[in-house]
């Protein structure tokens, strides 16, 4: 008997030795499903959609971003089919920055945020593929027919929007940018020293990068973007459409160093930079970088 009580005596002490040992925040973070996502899209309707200033006879640049749009969508709701409904925690909405003068794309980007939630029923399902495969093209549609192109204040975006917009605590945070990869916003034009808030091609003419050692004169003279927010390690964000100017061979990759740099600084740990190939090339890899799935 005494063997026995001495036995479960040291189990005692050994399972509270065990929970004392056990590191703070293990429970909180237990607690953190990262099956539920958060997708966001910002999309850049600058004057690179503009099939006049743009013109691609391959496929239009503009039809390219719908189909980006498309293939997103599909990757969102292919995610949430692996799931039960009782788990459903998930959103994805548009974004623009600054907001189009024109109310129509307003209201269409008010009908492309959808969320997902345990009272979702399978109808809803079908409701969001008819909205995505209508309303992308009505936006682009709109904003070359409207030829009021505002440009992408994507930088002030970083600074004062996306913790907000696009960050959901317990979330997989994923955005998504549709962007040619060059910034400029006259409303956010400024620079620190050899840093900028904007990226053109004449800016990369007048840095000299447009030589093989590009990388060389970039770090020597401390070029790229300037910070725009301090700790965005809970968002993962991919670049789709980056489209150099032709001339200087080693544009894209000057433009992808600009990116890359600026994300590190910003503590952006998982990212993607893809140039403006057909969507037939690109939506596996949108889709993957979803649901981790091809």
């Amino acid at each position: 008997m005494k063997k026995i009580l001495y036995l479960l005596l040291i189990i005692s002490l050994v399972s509270c030795c065990k929970k004392a040992e056990d590191p703070p925040g293990d429970k909180a973070d237990s607690k953190v499903d990262s099956n539920d996502i958060n997708v966001s899209i910002l999309i850049d309707l600058s004057d690179r959609i503009d099939p006049k200033t743009n013109p691609n006879p391959t496929m239009e640049y503009f039809q390219r971003d719908i189909e980006y749009i498309k293939a997103i969508e599909k990757g969102f709701l292919n995610h949430i089919k692996t799931k039960r409904i009782i788990t459903y925690n998930d959103q994805m909405q548009v974004f623009f920055n600054p907001e189009p003068s024109n109310p129509k794309i307003n209201d269409f980007t008010k009908e492309l945020k959808i969320s997902f939630d345990q009272n979702t029923n399978k109808a809803y399902f079908n409701t969001v593929e008819k909205k995505y495969a209508t309303l992308p093209s009505n936006i682009y549609q709109s904003a070359i027919k409207d030829g009021n192109y505002v440009g992408s204040d994507i930088w002030e975006f970083f600074k004062n929007k996306v913790n907000d917009y696009c960050v959901k605590e317990d979330h997989r945070n994923i955005l998504f940018i549709l962007t040619d990869g060059y910034m400029y916003h006259e409303n956010s034009k400024f620079s620190e020293k050899a840093k900028t808030s904007y990226l053109t091609s004449k800016l990369v003419k007048s840095n000299n990068l447009t030589t093989s050692n590009f990388k060389t004169a970039f770090e020597k003279n401390n070029f790229g973007f300037v910070k725009a927010n301090d700790n965005l390690n809970n968002l993962e964000v991919i670049v789709l459409g980056v489209n150099p100017e032709k001339g200087n061979p080693f544009e894209e990759a000057v433009i992808k160093e600009y990116w890359e740099n600026w994300f590190k600084e910003m503590k952006i740990k998982k990212y993607q930079i893809k140039s403006a190939d057909l969507p037939s090339n690109l939506e596996p890899i949108i889709v993957k970088a979803i649901t981790g799935k091809n």
